[in-house]
């Protein structure tokens, strides 16, 4: 097994299962604890793996608004705003895009009222031009990751 292919076959393993034990991981891809955690400790400096994180949903805690707000915002302002959504707790996710738009952010709410109030105090920066927030009715598929391929 190619040093690549272990670290994909590792990271796979890892999004299955993010709690999995250094002993577990060595079983299941056939190579000694040491290997994995060498190869757990290069991907982490490397910031191929970040952390290991539980996946929340949200809506089962009560924040069963999703909102979309796209923004068009001044160019020079561009890091200012985007710094400004990422600090918000409840912004989930914030992209400078291209497009019609310059940014996207996306956040969950408990209601309407709770996201209409943090919206409107985000427009009141002068430095956004235009927005645009949609309501997400259903979220098909959400937060999902995806295995790498492995080259035989």
């Amino acid at each position: 097994m190619t040093y690549e292919n272990l670290d994909a076959k590792l990271v796979n393993e890892l999004l299955g299962n993010g709690r999995a034990s250094l002993r577990s991981l060595g079983e299941e891809l056939d190579v000694s604890v040491t290997t994995v955690s060498n190869h757990l400790r290069d991907l982490e400096e490397e910031g191929v793996i970040e952390g290991y994180t539980p996946t929340v949903d949200y809506g089962k805690l009560g924040f069963d608004v999703t909102a979309i707000l796209q923004l068009k915002v001044e160019g020079d302002a561009l890091p200012e705003i985007t710094e400004t959504l990422r600090e918000e707790k409840q912004m989930i996710s914030v992209y400078e895009v291209t497009g019609d738009y310059d940014v996207i952010a996306i956040g969950k709410f408990t209601d309407t009222d709770g996201m209409n109030d943090q919206i409107k105090s985000l427009l009141t920066d002068v430095n956004i031009r235009e927005s645009n927030t949609s309501v997400v009715l259903n979220a098909v598929t959400e937060n999902e990751q995806f295995d790498l391929d492995i080259r035989e």
